[in-house]
C-alpha cells in the first residue's frame, strides 16, 4: 500500500507473478523444467484502495513463439479494470543456463489458453 491507502504499483507485478507461477507451476502443468521472464508492460486503469475483498485476475496466452510466450493478464473486479498487462516468458534450461525451445506438450497446453488460435506462431 502506498502513502494515499492505493494498492502499490509494484504489488501488481507480485499479484501478476503469482497468477503466472499458479498457472504455470502447478504439479499437472507442463512447464516444471522452468522459465524466466523477458518483459512486462502494465497500463494502471485505475487505482486499486486497500481493503479486504479479493481482487480477480484473468489470465491468457496471446502468442506462441518458438522459444517464449506472451500472457495477458486484467486484474479486475466484475465491473472495473484496474491493471490491463503482458508478460513475454521465455522457458529455460537452469542446468544449462540458457533459453530453450517450447516443447510439443507446453505448446499444446498453451494452446488451450490462446485467445486467438490463429495467431499462434508455429515452431
Amino acid at each position: 500500500m502506498d502513502a494515499y491507502g492505493h494498492v502499490n504499483n509494484a504489488v501488481f507485478l507480485r499479484y501478476l507473478e503469482e497468477a503466472r507461477i499458479d498457472f504455470l507451476r502447478r504439479p499437472d502443468r507442463q512447464f516444471q523444467q522452468g522459465s524466466v521472464v523477458a518483459r512486462h508492460e502494465i497500463e494502471y486503469k485505475r487505482q486499486l484502495v486497500h481493503r479486504h475483498e479479493p481482487v480477480d485476475i484473468e489470465l491468457w496466452v496471446t502468442e506462441i513463439r518458438a522459444a517464449s510466450f506472451t500472457l495477458a493478464y486484467e486484474v479486475k473486479d466484475p465491473d472495473l479494470i484496474y491493471v490491463r498487462a503482458s508478460t513475454v516468458v521465455v522457458p529455460f534450461d537452469f542446468e544449462r543456463q540458457r533459453p530453450r525451445r517450447i516443447t510439443e506438450d507446453e505448446r499444446e497446453f498453451l494452446l488451450e489458453y490462446l485467445d486467438d488460435k490463429e495467431e499462434a506462431v508455429a515452431a
